[in-house]
Parts: C-alpha cells; structure tokens; sequence
C-alpha cells in the first residue's frame, strides 16, 4: 500500500524523524489558508507547493514549484490541483492531481550550505536483512547515480535480531561526509527512520532528498512510503491511508473480492488456484510465445459467483486475446470448477468473444473434462502442461 508524501511524512514525524512540515490542500484557497498558518506558526517566507500522486519525478512534471508570495501561491495551486500530471511513473495519460502540500522552504540563508541526500530502507531479499542504501548525491534519480557513478552508493546491512546498531548509524553519517552537529543529528535521524520502518511494518522508505539545512539540521524533505499489506492487521490505523482513487481500480473490486489480482501488460488472461501454480502458468503463457495480462489466484473456492467475477476482471483489459484457466483439484473438486466455469460462461453470454483454454488436474479431473467437453461451449480442455501451451499458442496466433 503506497502513501501520499505528507501521509508518509506524518508517520514519520510521529516516530520522532524530522520533517519537512506542511498542510495539504484540496483547493488554492485551502492552499493560501494552509501558507499563512505555516508563516505563522514556522516563520517561512516562501512555500513549495507539492502535487500529491502516487508517482515519482514530479518536480520534473511540472508537480513542484516554489511560491514567494501568496498570490503566486494561489496561482500555482490553481495550475496543479485538477491537472493530469506525467511523469516517467505514471501512466502515459498521466495522473490527476486533487490535492497538494503546501510546505515550508528548508532551503534557507545560514553559516553553511544546505546539501541533498540519498537514503532508503527495504528489504534485501537475496540475504534476508533489512538495507540501508544511501548515496551523497541526494535529489537525482538513485538509477542515474547507479548508473553513471556507483561508487558513490553506500549500503547498510541490518542484522534482524540485532537491529540497527549505534556504530552502523555513525558509518552512515560518516560515509556522508558529516560532522559535527550535523553529525550527530544524522544518527538520530537514521535511527528514527529505521524504527518508524519496523513499526510501520513497511516493504519500502525512501527519503530523496534528505536535506543537511544552512544551520547543519538533519530533515526528509520528500517521503515515498511503501506499506506491507501483510502486516495491516497489526496496524489497523493505517489502513484508513489507502487512497483507492490512486489505484487500479480492477485490483480494488478483486481485492474486496477477496481475489488475488495484479493487473500486467500482456495478451493471455490467466485464472488459476494457488499462487506457486499461477507463477508457473504465467512462465507457462511465455514459453507459449504469449504475454501474461495478469496474475490471478482465485483460491480454493472456485464456485460459479467466483468463476464469473473473474472473468469479468480479466475481461475488462481489451489487450486479451485468450484465457488460460489452470486449476488443481485438491481442496476443490474439478468437476465443480468446471461447473462453475460452464454457468459462468453462460451467465456471461456475448461478453466473452476469446477462447478460453482450461486444464483441470487432480480430483475428478475426468470428470471435469467431460464437463467442459460436452458443454458446446467455446471452451478448450487440456490436461498436460504442455497441451495447455500449444491451445495458448494456437489462439494468439
């Protein structure tokens, strides 16, 4: 579950990680209102006015501009609430932008020069520990850096039953380039970010740029909040973050379905029960010559209302040009899948205008297939993986 930026920078802010502060706006007068607090309340003279999507490279969009008075503010907010917003993140019609952050300007006069940071926390898969990556080259692209000088990308591997440890929080500001009070609010600033990230039970912050102020103080001035939607049941406040208008909303009728659906960029529906199986099917499509549209598990019910809904998920996409229905008869019986697939196809009537390939293996499979078989409908039955393939490759080509 992504967050919004000041969503993001509220979480964080709660388990002591310093900010960037700011108030969101649904309209410019919202946004005028919300500048005049921050003058009063943090003394800034100028304001950033953030769009609020669930997309990177916003500033490069047109989505960040600095305001220096109000009318310039009001105008500014007028310009990005309501527009499309295209970014290398976003779709290619973009996406429309109904609120924005009204923030203060960090980037004021002091004893020193303001300097730009890189840091984010995930999980490293391939060792199983929580990472630390960070870079001194804050407020670029972290691919370009990568790219173009990767010795300037440091790491952090966190143990996880030690936690991140006084010593690896001075490396970090060390490696920075710090000193200091800077120094030292690096350390608590790492460590703040690392606890809001366990308690939080997220899959990704990523904080670009974490900015050293004029006055050697350590903030996130941007926050790109990833959650695990595995670990929502132990924070259940979180939930009420999720903004469903900045989610495809096929996955968001599935999951209230209680299906497993991904939406992808591809030509062969899948439904399948299991997630191992639908892993399989979709390296199954490719190997066929095909593309998968999406990833499907319809679990171990897999009755009749199930059957339709999934169909009608996948054939929302226009890109599909055949369904691959695989299916292992374990919990479920075949010849009730099957069943399920013949009222559905019926029910569904001139809405399905694809071939549909179905493979039912384990209980009753024979069954199943006589099902299918005898049905008249325009449905393909295989019982080998292999089989499955060459009907998939038949219908795309």
């Amino acid at each position: 579950m992504n967050l919004h930026e000041y969503q993001g920078k509220e979480m964080l802010a709660s388990y002591g990680v310093a900010i960037q502060r700011g108030i969101v706006a649904r309209t410019a007068s919202q946004a005028v209102d919300a500048a005049m607090k921050l003058s009063k309340d943090t003394g800034t003279k100028w304001h950033v006015i953030k769009a609020q999507i669930h997309a990177g490279g916003r500033g490069k969009g047109g989505g960040v501009k600095l305001a220096k008075n109000l009318e310039d503010l009001r105008a500014i907010s007028e310009q990005i609430i309501g527009m499309m917003l295209i970014t290398p993140q976003t779709p290619p019609e973009g996406k429309k932008v109904n609120q924005v952050l009204v923030a203060e300007d960090v980037y004021y006069p002091g004893p020193s020069e303001p300097s730009e940071y890189y840091m984010s926390i995930l999980l490293n898969r391939s060792i199983g520990k929580n990472m630390v990556m960070y870079s001194t080259e804050g407020g670029m692209d972290i691919e370009a850096v990568a790219e173009q000088t990767p010795h300037l990308i440091f790491t952090e591997e966190i143990d996880p039953s030690l936690g991140l440890l006084p010593f690896q929080a001075r490396k970090i500001a060390f490696n920075l380039g710090l000193s200091g009070p800077a120094f030292k609010d690096m350390t608590k600033f790492v460590s703040a970010l690392y606890k809001a990230y366990l308690g939080s039970d997220a899959s990704l912050f990523e904080i670009n740029p974490v900015l050293k102020t004029s006055d050697d103080k350590i903030i996130a001035v941007d926050a790109k909040v990833t959650l695990d939607d595995n670990g929502l049941f132990r924070n259940k406040e979180l939930e009420v973050l999720r903004d469903l208008s900045e989610e495809n909303p096929v996955e968001v009728e599935a999951r209230e379905a209680g299906l497993n659906y991904v939406d992808l960029d591809g030509n062969v529906g899948c439904m399948v029960n299991g997630a191992g199986l639908a892993m399989a099917t979709m390296d199954l499509i490719k190997q066929a010559g095909g593309d998968p549209a999406n990833f499907l598990d319809v679990g171990g019910t897999a009755d009749a209302a199930r059957v339709e809904l999934a169909f009608r998920l996948i054939l929302r996409d226009p890109d599909v040009e055949a369904i691959l229905i695989n299916i292992f008869g374990g919990i479920v019986r075949c010849d009730r899948v099957a069943q399920g697939i013949v009222d559905a196809y019926k029910n569904l009537g001139d809405a399905i205008q694809v071939p549909i390939i179905v493979r039912l293996q384990g209980t009753n499979a024979d069954t199943a297939k006589q099902l299918i078989d005898n049905s008249g409908l325009n449905v393909l039955s295989a019982t080998a993986f292999q089989e499955a393939a060459d009907k998939v490759q038949e219908a795309i080509t």
